[in-house]
């Protein structure tokens, strides 16, 4: 019965030997001091830069005119090809005209009358002014003269009058061109009854080059910015960097460069926003009326401004934008930073860093607020100067 017992006692003493063993060897191993990690960093150099906003917008003709009957009468003929370019004065349709020129003609009539009518009465007043002296006719019947006179004036003015509108109403029927321009198809056909100053327009003419872009910005978006250059923080662009620049809906930059003509004043109350226009050259018809587009309008430049990569700041639980720098003795510090803007794959800064600022942007997953590490110059390793490289390059 003793020599039951005995194997499990031996086992308890060797494993109360081998515990020993492993706590005396314990701070053999861990007594080596841990190498710093490392942390790649690109040094803040401030440089110049222009604000661009990319704003939303969509073309619209340079002129348009919708084209009117302003008489009234048979459409003989269209004289024109839909679709294609005008110019000014070019005659698009004719009205039947023969009404028109026989009221021509009846006016003309009615004026030569009038015109015999005012020289008879005109030879009778002289006579009389040289009676008048001598007494062989009366104040009354002189007075009487010089009535029909003006009075005979009087309807040659007004036949006159008549003429010129007979001749305007005839040159009528031939209804022209008030724009040069790209023109649309035709609401009528030849044998259509048209009326003067009918609602329904004939066809419809845009004129588009240049053509017209209406941009919108957010009124708290030119505020600020506003607010920004009376601050100093941005400067007003010189004329020679306010291009607008275009870019369609696939992506595609158009070729020609615009310049901004005017916004409103005025806040649309739905939406909070401004409307900016500006003027595009268009020689080759590219862009058309309606088209969904995009402007990168420059608004100010900085001549200081830091630009930082996105990875190199993060956001802590409240929101708040944070950065790491490497500080005095290698150490990491933690700053909060105000960022204005997206510029691509980087951020624009407002305040928190500075020239100089040594900002970490590999190997951020490593380390923390106060942390030694072992700094390495992105910019540098890129180059081929530094040989060393961060152990997560790339991440962060």
């Amino acid at each position: 019965m003793r020599y039951a017992f005995l194997p499990p006692l031996i086992t308890l003493t060797l494993a109360a030997l081998l515990a020993g063993c492993s706590d005396s060897e314990a701070p053999a191993q861990s007594g080596g001091a841990r190498p710093a990690p490392e942390a790649g960093y690109i040094t803040i150099e401030p440089e110049a830069f222009t604000l661009v906003n990319e704003l939303p917008g969509r073309t619209s003709p340079y002129q348009v005119a919708e084209v009117r009957p302003q008489v009234t009468g048979i459409l003989e003929k269209r004289l024109f090809n839909e679709g294609n370019t005008v110019e000014a004065g070019d005659a698009l349709y004719q009205i039947d005209d023969k009404l028109y020129q026989a009221s021509l003609a009846s006016a003309k009539a009615d004026l030569a009358s009038t015109q015999a009518t005012l020289k008879t009465a005109q030879l009778k007043s002289d006579r009389y002014e040289k009676l008048i002296k001598s007494g062989a006719v009366s104040q009354q019947d002189l007075d009487e003269v010089r009535s029909s006179l003006s009075e005979n004036q009087a309807r040659v003015a007004a036949g006159k009058a008549a003429v010129q509108t007979a001749t305007i109403n005839l040159e009528y029927t031939t209804i022209k061109a008030p724009i040069s321009g790209r023109i649309g198809r035709s609401a009528v056909t030849a044998g259509a009854l048209v009326t003067a100053n009918q609602a329904t327009s004939l066809v419809t003419i845009r004129q588009l080059d240049p053509i017209y872009v209406d941009l919108t910005q957010s009124y708290a978006d030119m505020q600020a910015l506003r607010n920004s250059m009376e601050q100093g923080q941005l400067e007003t662009l010189g004329e020679d960097k306010a291009a607008v620049t275009l870019v369609d809906e696939n992506g595609k930059t158009y070729d020609q460069k615009g310049t901004l003509q005017f916004s409103e004043f005025s806040v649309d109350e739905n939406t909070g926003s401004v409307t900016l226009r500006a003027l595009f050259p268009n020689p080759n018809g590219e862009l058309l009326p309606g088209m969904f587009v995009r402007a990168r309008l420059p608004q100010g430049e900085q001549q200081q401004a830091i630009l930082v990569p996105q990875r190199g700041i993060s956001r802590d639980p409240s929101g708040q934008a944070t950065a790491m720098v490497i500080g005095e003795g290698d150490k990491v510090e933690k700053r909060e930073v105000v960022t204005d803007k997206a510029v691509g794959n980087r951020w624009l800064i407002r305040d928190g860093l500075a020239k100089g600022d040594r900002l970490i942007v590999d190997g951020l997953q490593k380390i923390g607020p106060g942390a030694q590490v072992k700094p390495v110059d992105v910019n540098a390793q890129k180059t081929g100067t530094d040989s060393s490289a961060p152990a997560d390059a790339g991440q962060g």
